[in-house]
């Protein structure tokens, strides 16, 4: 299952990642939402299989997100009393695209 924009929406960032307690998958910051789709990887072939989006969230219903950590990097959003770490390779430029998405 391969994530599709809506209409009117643009992805802004995507990286391969893992979430603390989601694992590995996909992270997508649209105009619109923060989306996280689970992937299976497989050694043998170096490949990966796209999996299930398991997190959907309207950029208004994002509540607080910050750059986090030195040596391992994190992108924590906090949205509808949960809060999300996502191990990405340059989490200030995700703070700052969110920054401009939310219009902050």
């Amino acid at each position: 299952m391969s994530f599709e924009p809506q209409e009117g929406e643009k992805v802004l960032l995507r990286e391969d990642c893992a979430e603390d307690r989601l694992k590995s998958g996909v992270l997508i910051l649209t105009n619109k939402r923060i989306l996280f789709q689970k992937t299976e990887g497989r050694m043998a072939t170096f490949s990966k299989k796209e999996g299930e989006i398991i997190l959907d969230i309207p950029l208004q219903a994002i509540s607080a997100f910050r750059a986090e950590g030195f040596l391992v990097k994190k992108f924590v959003i906090v949205a509808v009393d949960q809060t999300y770490k996502f191990g990405v390779f340059s989490n200030s430029k995700w703070e700052k695209e969110m920054r401009q998405a939310k219009g902050l």
